[in-house]
């Protein structure tokens, strides 16, 4: 990412992960944005425009996607609240999903696990897709200054 109103400064990281072709699906992730461009709304404008292309049809200029997914670990209310901006819906919290560097807080593993002084996430999944999108979805996140144009 980076801040046009800031002569081009880098803000940050964001891109599609675990993308599917052939299911026509895909996730945003990776979202890492420095501190200084915390909360000035560089991330939200580049998760809009990572959506827009994703779910826009190939006449439009995006990708034709079904479905764009959204993971978080369970507690990451400002993750969690960044994608309930965009519109995504919780589908639910995939319990024990991922086991956690042992630095990282998660919820705590069971008496003999395989992985001692590691915890475990539960992640929840949230999406946008393609009907959602059609439905009313696109007017909100296409907003001036976050538009993606046709090339």
């Amino acid at each position: 990412m980076f801040d046009k109103a800031a002569s081009n400064a880098f803000a940050g990281i964001c891109a599609y992960i675990n993308t599917s072709a052939a299911n026509l699906s895909t996730e945003i992730g990776a979202l890492i944005c420095v501190p200084a461009f915390q909360r000035t709304g560089v991330t939200s404008a580049a998760v809009a425009l990572l959506m827009q292309y994703a779910l826009r049809l190939p006449s439009e200029g995006g990708l034709g996607l079904r479905r764009v997914q959204w993971q978080a670990h369970e507690s990451n209310e400002r993750s969690i609240g960044l994608a309930r901006k965009h519109e995504f819906q919780l589908e639910g919290i995939i319990r024990w999903q991922r086991v956690l560097p042992g630095h990282k807080p998660g919820v705590k593993q069971r008496e003999g696990d395989s992985s001692p002084g590691t915890m475990g996430r539960h992640t929840a999944l949230l999406s946008v897709c393609w009907d959602d999108w059609e439905q009313g979805v696109k007017e909100k996140i296409c907003r001036p200054g976050q538009v993606m144009y046709a090339a």
